[in-house]
């Protein structure tokens, strides 16, 4: 193939591992639905996240700066597994009803928990 060519099938193939990744994600995928929609996502200032979920937010960071303890790590990363699961269906559902305003709150939560999980991801990597 020609330079120009081997150019523009590596630009195609970037920018279609790059919608791929997009999408397979539940969070950036939602992301990029809003952002199709013209809507801006939760800024992490917005107030409207309620006190119960900010609590429990909270909470789950505060096992997390304890001392590694293996057990803490497993129960913190069953939990996340669990809300992320119930958010993305929850959003889903938003997203079937047109209810923009609802998938940015969710997606707002899913971020928090996007967080929780790589401060997880960092605490297990041995150091």
């Amino acid at each position: 193939r020609s330079q120009k060519e081997q150019c523009y099938s590596e630009q195609h193939s970037s920018l279609i591992n790059k919608a791929y990744q997009t999408l397979l994600n539940p969070l950036s995928r939602g992301l990029y639905l809003l952002e199709l929609n013209g809507v801006e996502p939760a800024q992490e200032t917005d107030c409207d996240a309620d006190s119960v979920f900010l609590t429990e937010i909270m909470e789950i960071n505060e096992k997390l700066a304890e001392p590694k303890n293996e057990d803490i790590l497993e129960e913190i990363e069953t939990l996340i597994k669990v809300k992320q699961e119930e958010l993305t269906k929850e959003v889903t559902a938003a997203f079937e009803r047109d209810d923009l305003q609802e998938a940015k709150k969710l997606l707002a939560k899913m971020k928090y928990f996007a967080n929780i999980e790589d401060k997880l991801k960092n605490k297990k990597i041995p150091s």
